[in-house]
């Protein structure tokens, strides 16, 4: 196998992945190995622009996958520092998913989420009487 190099792919199937890749000279017929691809959006907005990241293939729990020459349109390799980090940082996160199913945010503790409904009313309502005998 080659070197291993970040790399842009654009697949006949209008997918458009980046990905960890090396090139495999198999008799003559090349093959591409993806490292943990992923798609990359860009997202635009008033605020500011972010960069959406999604697995590739969503269900299988592999991390390497193989795609025949003939099924990508181009390819190029990425030098960009920024998206190279960003990409790191991805697959590099414990919990990529930060969304449930239906796209809402999951409740963290960093969110600030520490008890429950009924438990807040109590001590609020403790608070309350506390401040009402004083």
């Amino acid at each position: 196998m080659d070197e291993e190099f970040y790399c842009s792919l654009k697949l006949v199937s209008g997918e458009e992945i980046f990905s960890l890749i090396s090139v495999d000279e198999n008799d003559g017929d090349p093959i591409i190995v993806l490292q943990n691809p992923v798609i990359m959006e860009v997202l635009n907005s008033k605020i500011g622009t972010a960069i959406k990241i999604i697995p590739w293939m969503q269900i299988p729990p592999d991390d390497f996958f193989i795609i025949k020459f003939d099924k990508i349109i181009t390819m190029t390799e990425i030098t960009d520092d920024t998206i190279i980090d960003i990409y790191q940082k991805y697959l590099n996160d414990d919990d990529t998913s930060t969304q449930d199913v239906n796209g809402k945010v999951k409740i963290s503790n960093d969110m600030g989420y520490i008890s429950s409904v009924e438990d807040a009313r109590k001590r609020l309502e403790n608070l309350f009487k506390d401040l009402k005998e004083s």
